[in-house]
Formats: C-alpha cells, structure tokens, sequence
C-alpha cells in the first residue's frame, strides 16, 4: 500500500510539472548532441593550443563563438554595441633575485631559502616592496561570527603580518567552508582586519613551483580583487612554520586538532618578519563575450538571467607523454559547447522568455576568476538588473546523468526551479558527494555570489545505472588522468553525449524558470551570502 501511494504522488508531481513545462517541453527535444560534439571538437582541436587568453588562438575561439551568437540571431551585449567586454590582464612575477625573507626572534635573526622555506607571491600594485612587521598567528584566518568561529576575536594585527594554516573548522557547512577559506577570502579579512601582510603554511608536499619564480595573473582594473594595501603574500614550510610557532611536531598537531575541532586558538608570536618582494609585470587584454536573447515582457525584459561558461584553458604546458598542448575538451570546451546549444533552444522559441537572456563566456577562469569577477563587478548591463546566474562549467560528460549537485542554489531560491526541473526530468538531486573538493568556490558562479547575485552551477551526482557503484569513483579515476593534463582532448570515448543533451535541457528549463517568474530569485532568510553580499549596485 505505502509503494502505491509514494508512486501516485510521483505521478501527480510528474503532471503538475508537466503542465509546468508544457510550453516548452515540445523544443527539449531539438537539443542535438551532434551539435555539442561538433562545438567541443573544434574548440579542443591542437590548432587553438589549449586557448591561453592573450594568445591568436584565443581569438580564434572568440571569433568561432561569435559566429554562432549571429547564426542564432543573438543581439550583441558587449560594450559599444558589440559582442566583447575587455578586461585588462597583469601577468606578474616574482624576481628572486630582488626577493628576501627574514625571520627575526627574540634570541636569532635567520635569513629564509626563496623555494625552500618560503615563497612570495607577485604585488599587482608595487614593484617593490619592502616590509618589516611583527607576526600574530590567526588560525585559519577566518572571522564568521554569525557561525561562531572568529580566528580575529581578541588579537589586534593592525600592523601586523598575520601566520595562517589552510583549512576551515569540520562544522561548517561544504559551502561555507569552501567561502571562508577561499584564498581571496583570507585575504581580504586579513586586510580589514588592518594587517600588512599574510603567510600561509605550505601544503605538507612542499613549497611547489619555484625552479622559475612564482607567476599570478589579475585584473589591472578591478582592483578590489588585488587586495589594494596588503603588501604581500607568502607561504612557508611546516619547519619554519612550527619555528615561528615555537612548537614541536607534536605540539602543532594538537593545534591543529583543536582549530578543525572549532576552537579558535590566535596568540602574538613574539617575532618579526621582513619580506622584501619584486615583481616584474605584463599587461595584455582579453574579451568576455556576451550575446543577449531579448524577453518578451515589456517591463521584464530589462532583467536578466545569465548563463556561463569559461572559454579560457591553460594553453601549452609541461609535456605528459609526449604531449603539450592542454586542449582542456571537458574543461571547458564541453561547457561552452553547453551554453551555445542553450543559447540555440532559446533563439528558437517562438515565444521568448519575459525576462531577457545573457549568453556569455567569460575569460580568464583558470587564471582566477578573472573574466567572470570582472563582469560581475562592471557588468554591461545594469548590475542591479542581474538576476541570476547559471554556471555551466566542465560537467564532466562520462557517465548518464541520473543525479545532480546544484552547488549554490541551496542558499537561495534557486533551488526551488532546480528541483523542479529535475524532477521533470527525472533526474535526483543529491549533496555535494566531495565538499573537500571546494567546487563551489572554484568557478565563475562565484564571482556572482560575491556581488550578491543569486547563482548555481550544475555539476554530476554520486548515482550511477551500475549496482553499488558511486560516480564519484569514476571520476576520481578520470580526474587523475585528464583533469588539466594535456589528455583532455576530443575523443569519441571520452564523452557521453545523452548526459550532454540531458544536462543542457535541465539547465535550460531551470533558467527558463527564473526568466518567467514575475518574483526575481532572493537569498534564504539570514543565509551567509545574503547578508555578506547583499544586493550590490
């Protein structure tokens, strides 16, 4: 009896959002995955060398994109009445010859090995930099007193360089965690919080990179993602880390025990530390590409709902196996290939949405965020116009799509059209299976987040068509051989294209949701983002 009446209520649930969708659902079917195939295989062919911003190969995917935007009639929303948005890039690096590091005590001064014991990150801002300050060590260097945790409480580091390790407290939710210990997010509290400068503990596996000076790439103009007034940034290794501690092995450990635990543990170190950074820089541009489906509704029509996909990758690196180039066919040519058959359903409707739609492919995604961060903050439509943002970022295409992780909707209203299109679709919604791996932080939604503007990113669940068998497991295998190595390239074998099709339709019918509803998507009540961001303008 209770299986009847469970499989009734799916039924009624299965009308009530057919009748939902009814207006739509006839054009589901047009999505080609032959068209996704094609948009994937030139974009990760050898010819565009991995589609490093910056780079004449750049511009050819740009100008293949482009091409499509006028093929579906999309009407270009870039700046002066063209498809492009320019962001100005920095790329700096570290010159070890004008670099130093002392760690001075209250009984030794010691002079720091550049690559062994420490690193110094580029200064977007100053050449030179020349800074001698005492050190406060802060835990994590996280202040979320709304979650009670404050590694801040009762230390002043005004003037100060603050000593952090990596990692957030086990309470705190997968998003959350992934929020407060963002690398900008440390930054940025330390600098409210008035110190000059941050050192981080390095990763057990050693200070990594160094054989050729550290490079970082930022925006020249968005310099609230700079971190304007923090002089420097810098790791070090767990020896001269547990030296500034003045602590064993054994004692750090307990330390660290008690900080994942949730007990905040911030004292003065009793030592200073001068670093002395050079850094040299080249400035070059790249483009956002933004193409508008105009809504229907005469009031409705001036808000937006915008779908993203990073066209960046990292270009030609090291070689594996024999092989150069980081064609990057998943990551993102594949989301890409997405957006462009969902920009493809929308231009065919008959009826537009009443809200309009952005297609847009940010640059600059593996480099930090740069492109989306920079739309967010100077979008080319109104900001506050901006409703939502749906992230179509490296689906990671290997396996039917039976299950899914809306990574942000739970913090918002967007979770309410997430579940009803999956359930149209008959596709579980599930939570995040692998929160260690920071997701949600570490794509373009983000940027959105952080300027208050509601947004989520689709990516694979844990549920598989195979008895016992947890997709996460097949992907960590795939990670290990493709994920940002050159093997991530176009094959037949390596994509599913029904879970492509699957996926483009259920992104759609969730953005399509948002672009019909009269009420724009809010934040949770007393939700972290809600209140951190708010709506900015």
């Amino acid at each position: 009896m209770r299986v009847s009446f469970f499989f009734i209520t799916f039924l009624v649930c299965r009308l009530v959002y057919a009748q939902d969708f009814k207006d739509v659902s006839p054009f589901l079917k047009n999505v080609q995955p032959d068209s996704i195939r094609s948009h994937i295989k030139f974009l990760s062919d050898d010819r565009l060398k991995g589609r490093m911003p910056g780079t004449p190969e750049y511009q050819i995917a740009m100008a293949y994109v482009i091409s499509r935007y006028k093929n579906m009639g999309l009407v270009p929303a870039g700046e002066n009445q063209t498809y492009l948005q320019t962001v100005k890039l920095r790329r700096a690096k570290v010159d070890e010859s004008g670099t130093r590091a002392v760690f001075v005590s209250e009984s030794t001064s010691k002079d720091l090995v550049f690559g062994d014991d420490y690193v110094l990150y580029p200064n977007f801002e100053e050449k030179n930099v020349d800074v001698t300050a005492p050190l406060v060590f802060a835990g994590y260097g996280i202040s979320e007193p709304e979650f009670g945790y404050d590694d801040y409480a009762g230390i002043d580091v005004k003037g100060k360089i603050v000593v952090v390790v990596a990692g957030a407290p086990d309470k705190f939710a997968s998003t959350v965690k992934a929020h407060a210990m963002n690398k900008t997010t440390r930054l940025k509290t330390a600098l409210e919080k008035g110190a000059v400068g941050v050192i981080l503990r390095g990763s057990p596996m050693g200070l990594q990179s160094q054989v050729h000076g550290i490079v970082n790439t930022g925006s020249v103009e968005a310099t609230d993602n700079m971190l304007s007034g923090l002089s420097f940034y810098g790791s070090i290794s767990q020896p001269i880390f547990n030296t500034m501690l003045n602590m064993s092995a054994d004692e750090v450990s307990k330390l660290l025990l008690s900080l994942k635990e949730g007990t905040p543990a911030s004292f003065e170190l009793k030592s200073s530390f001068q670093a002395i950074l050079t850094s040299s820089y080249h400035d070059f541009e790249s483009y956002n590409i933004v193409g508008m489906i105009k809504g229907s509704d005469k009031v409705l029509k001036d808000e937006y709902v915008v779908y993203s996909a990073h066209l960046d990758h990292v270009g030609i690196g090291t070689p594996v196996k024999g092989d150069s180039i980081y064609n990057g066919a998943h990551d993102n040519a594949s989301g890409v290939a997405c957006v462009l058959e969902v920009a493809r359903l929308y231009s065919s409707l008959k009826q537009k949405p009443k809200r309009s739609i952005l297609a847009m492919m940010v640059t600059g995604e593996e480099m930090g965020l740069i492109g989306s961060s920079y739309f967010a903050s100077h979008p080319t439509v109104p900001k506050e116009k901006i409703v939502a943002n749906v992230n179509m970022d490296m689906p990671t295409l290997i396996a039917p799509l039976l299950s899914i992780v809306p990574l942000g909707a739970l913090h918002s209203s967007l979770i309410n059209p997430v579940k009803s299109a999956a359930a149209y679709m008959g596709i579980d919604v599930e939570n995040d299976p692998e929160p260690e791996q920071n997701r949600f932080t570490r794509s373009d939604q983000y940027s959105f987040v952080q300027q208050g503007i509601p947004a989520l990113h689709i990516k694979y669940g844990d549920k598989t068509n195979e008895p016992g068998q947890k997709l996460t497991d097949k992907v960590k295998v795939w990670r290990a051989q493709y994920y940002h190595q050159p093997q991530d390239e176009f094959a037949e074998g390596n994509f599913d294209f029904e879970a492509a099709k699957k996926y483009v339709q259920l992104c759609f019918l969730i953005g399509h949701q948002v672009a019909q509803d009269k009420k724009r998507p809010s934040w949770n009540e007393g939700d972290l983002f809600g209140k951190k961001f708010g709506t900015k303008k």
